[in-house]
């Protein structure tokens, strides 16, 4: 396990040795509340639940779980701290390249228990490397990267088993309130506008910054017209109630045959009883809501929609351009309000709700172009490859994001309501297979000015 042997990242000095005590801190609580989550998670189903296959797209939550606690041993314990390894054994058990989700369960995995005291032990031991190693020099210590690298990689495995849990049959495990609804949704325009001109994309500065993000690059984007809010459910029945699962011409090939194949006839979940469209969301039965973003649609389903509205779903840069460019200072921000962190009345975020807030909430964490949403609430396809950035150096290992570059896999962008503010930014970026649909994926859509 080594250090990029690249300068990384590009234009971020070595944080100030004043700085080291709040690097510290940040730290700390990004860790503790990504322990704090993934406790919920695991001790809110029994034993049964955790060691079950809840589909073969997902591995056992047991296996998330010591899969945490081993990527923490190699990179804290073993890769900063130099330490010997604790359970060396297992760990090609949780090498997630090394065996397919689908064949997991069939591993000699760690039992729930052994599992929750391997994680525990870890922790500790990482947090006691924490207060004791400086952060900076190498480049996987600059401004305690390496923590906040494990901070981010538990926390999208949080992520993951929570679409675990949405996939789970059987009665409610998790609970949370309601997003708040949106104040001024009747009077927002359908779509903004953002002028054509050069913006700044990706980051060299944002400490965390997974690789893929970097560096920072101009990018020149023509004109275009974006949705204010993601697509909604009412929006999208009307595709479905318009033939769009019939008529082959909204769909590419790939996605036709998609259809064809699973006999595809709305989002994953929903189903149709006397009439009414209703959907399963963690072990709840429910009305679809029709001003709710949509969820659960692949990229195929959402490049339809597009396509049968008259549109299309924005490129990577268009995106970002709407999301995080300062019209008025001509700067890329952190996030569409600024650079302030995201906060409850900003994005839906953290698993604070456990469903997306209605079209046109969060007024105070829409973009000065006046979209709104960009960050929290769905993943939002767009229309391009995942691709690198010019200069793009791989760190701290390629497999991280160099092995998926290339045409098979779509960038989605903005976060969702199940993502944590620790591995969500302006710049952030996702990526999966154009098929998937158990994500929380949704979209929104563009059109050429």
């Amino acid at each position: 396990m080594t250090d990029s042997p690249a300068p990384w990242p590009a234009g971020a000095p070595d944080p100030d040795p004043q700085d080291d005590e709040a690097l510290r801190e940040r730290a700390v609580a990004a860790l503790l509340t990504a322990r704090e989550r993934t406790t919920l998670l695991t001790d809110s189903v029994d034993d049964h639940d955790l060691t079950a296959q809840h589909s073969p797209l997902m591995s056992p939550l047991v296996w998330d779980l010591a899969h945490i606690g081993n990527q923490e041993e190699l990179w804290l314990l073993r890769g900063v701290a130099g330490r010997e390894a604790m359970r060396p054994e297992i760990d090609g058990l949780y090498d997630a390249f090394e065996h397919p989700r689908a064949a997991r369960p069939s591993l000699p995995l760690l039992a729930p228990a052994d599992a929750r005291s391997y994680a525990a032990e870890v922790r500790g031991r990482a947090l006691d490397v924490l207060g004791s190693t400086p952060l900076g020099g190498r480049p996987l210590l600059r401004a305690g990267f390496a923590f906040g690298m494990i901070a981010q990689h538990e926390q999208q495995h949080d992520e993951t088993m929570l679409i675990t849990h949405q996939l789970r049959t059987g009665p409610a495990a998790l609970s949370a309130p309601e997003p708040p609804r949106a104040a001024d949704a009747a009077v927002l325009p359908a779509e903004v506008l953002v002028p054509a001109g050069p913006f700044t994309m990706g980051t060299s500065t944002e400490p965390w910054a997974l690789d893929n993000e970097r560096p920072a690059h101009h990018r020149e984007v023509a004109g275009f017209f974006i949705d204010t809010a993601p697509v909604t459910c009412g929006a999208y029945r009307a595709f479905i109630e318009d033939g769009g699962y019939t008529e082959q011409r909204w769909w590419t090939p790939e996605g036709w045959a998609m259809v064809r194949e699973h006999e595809l006839t709305a989002p994953l979940f929903w189903h149709r009883d006397a009439g009414q469209w209703l959907r399963r969301r963690f072990g709840v039965t429910e009305p679809v809501p029709a001003d709710e973003p949509v969820l659960h649609v692949s990229w195929y389903e959402a490049d339809a929609y597009a396509r049968w509205a008259g549109r299309r779903l924005p490129t990577e840069p268009e995106w970002e351009k709407a999301a995080r460019h300062d019209p008025g200072s001509g700067r890329s921000r952190r996030y569409p309000w600024g650079d302030e962190d995201p906060t409850p009345e900003r994005a839906n975020l953290g698993q604070r709700h456990l469903r997306p807030a209605p079209a046109g909430a969060y007024a105070a964490g829409r973009s000065p172009f006046g979209a709104g949403q960009l960050i929290g609430d769905v993943w939002e396809w767009t229309s391009s490859d995942f691709l690198p950035y010019p200069g793009f150096a791989p760190f701290p290992y390629r497999e991280y994001s160099e092995v998926f570059f290339g045409p098979d896999h779509k960038v989605l962008r903005g976060g969702s309501f199940a993502v944590d503010a620790v591995a969500c930014r302006g710049t952030f970026r996702n990526w999966d297979l154009p098929v998937r649909r158990q994500i929380f994926s949704g979209f929104r859509t563009a059109r050429d000015a």
